[in-house]
């Protein structure tokens, strides 16, 4: 044999033997790691080599609690924390296991891990590209760098270009990969970035200054407003208003700032406005009769600006600069055709009381006066107080009598407590459900016992519900000598009152007090416990709907001695 032969020989012995030993160790390898992870596996960084299912328990953990912290987004703009769910993000714990236990088919792979290499296993993760989207679109300020777009501001009445500049933004198809392969690492993701041009090129702001920009201060353009009255607006003011900005097309469109543009121009146009006005009832003729609403106006700034920004911008000086100011009509609250439906054609019950002083009166006659018309929709509340508001001497009320303290005294509004009791009757036998009102402290003999009522700004009220399914208008009359309030609707119910018998009389206090203003002298009166009960029936079958009994109990009047 020869010298050749025989190192050939040798050769192909130690491939074989190389071989041998190689098939050997993963042969060995293979039995020692069945049903255990690949050696040398590394997974999101942590060591995860040559481990059983029970072993690869720490492992799976660590990445679980990863996969429910806030993931940290970074970019050359800046960085935002953005919770995995909002990103679209899902780890699978269990295909990650199973990916873990599975053995690398290269056997060179396998090899190469018996001597310390390390194998990165991916783990199972799978992302939503329209939530990524979503969240990432909502963190644009923190991570992008807008681009800058073209557009058109005045210095003065001279137009001015603002040059465009491109801008930085997330590469989304690209981000989605990092995302998926970054996620479980635990650190900050660098996110992919990609340029992007504004849509409005320097080309387009150049012929827009020397076009409708310029144009548009040329002069001043003329509003003509519903009363065909013009005003001027000069080249000065549009130019204080307006600008030029994308209109998403590649071009630039007019834009005319509302706030400034109605500083200028509302105290000329306000007045052109007409305020809606309700339908309202009229018993001129003795019976309600509609008085027909009155449909309002009011500008539409938006559509006004706009026309405005149109005209400027098409003609120049010594065009037809004039626009129209447009209007939107304003709906009543309450319709001439709804009023008509409200069934408001019978007086449905009257009550009067009188027996007061001069003073009382006047306080009478202006709380009569305001809520004289008063209309009270179908199942809506009246309140006295909430109706007439305010009633100091700003508003015209005088010093009267009134209860303070168990006793008589004086105050701004004296005496609206027997307007009160006149209407509260007018309600009670108008079948009106009685939501709020309060007796009188001791027993006011002009009034009916258990059946009347006091008001007092801020304190105490008197409401009623419209619980019929028609309007309920309220007028009022008064004179010197007595007030009556009547109600008118549709009849729903007869009233039947029965007044209680007088029970647990108690005697007056004695009270002696220093002459002046603040004294009042009485000759004071019982004290007594008694009680009303109404009776509500249908109008149309007599039939009873309900009863109920009130139980009011009356302190003595103090007799009062002024020494």
């Amino acid at each position: 044999m020869t010298t050749s032969a025989r190192r050939a020989r040798h050769a192909v012995c130690a491939a074989v033997a190389v071989v041998v030993i190689v098939t050997l160790a993963l042969s060995i390898d293979f039995v020692a790691t069945r049903d255990h992870s690949t050696r040398g596996a590394v997974i999101g960084g942590v060591p995860a080599s040559n481990r059983d299912t029970a072993g690869l328990d720490p492992v799976i953990d660590e990445l679980t609690k990863r996969s429910g912290q806030p993931v940290v987004l970074r970019t050359p703009e800046g960085s935002a924390e953005v919770a995995p769910a909002e990103l679209g993000l899902t780890f699978d714990a269990d295909a990650t296991r199973a990916r873990l236990l599975e053995q690398p088919r290269n056997p060179v792979t396998r090899f190469l891990a018996l001597f310390g290499r390390d194998l990165d296993v991916e783990p199972v993760v799978t992302i939503d590209p329209a939530a990524m989207n979503k969240a990432l679109d909502a963190h644009r300020r923190s991570l992008e760098k807008a681009a800058v777009e073209g557009g058109v501001h005045y210095d003065g009445a001279t137009p001015v270009g603002d040059e465009p500049a491109p801008g930085e933004r997330v590469a989304r198809a690209a981000a989605a990969d990092v995302l998926v392969d970054r996620w479980l690492d635990g650190t900050p993701i660098d996110m992919p970035m990609e340029p992007f041009a504004p849509t409005v090129t320097s080309a387009v702001v150049a012929a827009t200054v020397a076009g409708a920009a310029d144009r548009a201060t040329s002069g001043p353009v003329r509003l003509t407003d519903r009363r065909k009255r013009t005003v001027e607006v000069p080249a000065g003011d549009i130019a204080a208003m307006l600008t030029f900005g994308p209109d998403g097309r590649g071009g630039l469109t007019p834009r005319v700032d509302e706030k400034t543009a109605r500083t200028s121009l509302a105290p000329e146009l306000d007045p052109s406005q007409r305020p809606a006005v309700s339908a309202t009832f009229s018993l001129a003729s003795g019976r309600p009769t509609v008085v027909p609403a009155v449909t309002g106006s009011k500008i539409n700034w938006e559509k006004t600006l706009q026309a405005l920004a149109t005209t400027a911008t098409a003609t120049a000086d010594g065009g037809n600069r004039t626009a129209e100011v447009v209007y939107d009509d304003v709906d009543p609250k309450l319709t001439t055709d709804a009023a008509r439906k409200l069934g408001v054609n019978e007086l449905i019950s009257e009550y009067t009381t009188g027996g007061f002083s001069s003073a009382s009166g006047e306080n009478i006659r202006l709380v009569a006066a305001e809520v004289d018309g008063a209309l009270v929709l179908p199942g809506k509340v009246f309140s006295l107080n909430g109706h007439t508001g305010p009633r100091g001497t700003a508003e015209g009320y005088v010093d009267s009598t009134i209860i303070n303290n168990g006793r008589a005294a004086t105050a701004v509004g004296g005496g609206i407590s027997q307007f009160a009791t006149t209407l509260y009757n007018a309600a009670y036998f108008a079948g009106l459900e009685d939501v709020d009102h309060t007796e009188h402290a001791y027993y006011i003999s002009r009034y009916p016992e258990a059946r009347e009522a006091t008001v007092f700004e801020g304190a105490i009220d008197l409401v009623f519900r419209n619980n019929t399914r028609h309007g309920v208008l309220i007028e009022t009359s008064w004179s010197p000598s007595a007030v009556t309030v009547r109600l008118w609707g549709t009849k729903a119910f007869e009233v039947e009152s029965i007044t209680g018998e007088r029970t647990d009389p108690t005697e007056p206090e004695r009270i002696k007090l220093p002459k002046g203003d603040d004294c009042i002298a009485s000759s004071g009166s019982k004290g007594f416990t008694t009680s009303n009960t109404r009776i509500v029936r249908d109008a149309r079958t007599g039939q009873e709907i309900k009863r109920h009994t009130r139980t009011v109990r009356y302190a003595p009047e103090p007799i009062v001695k002024c020494i």
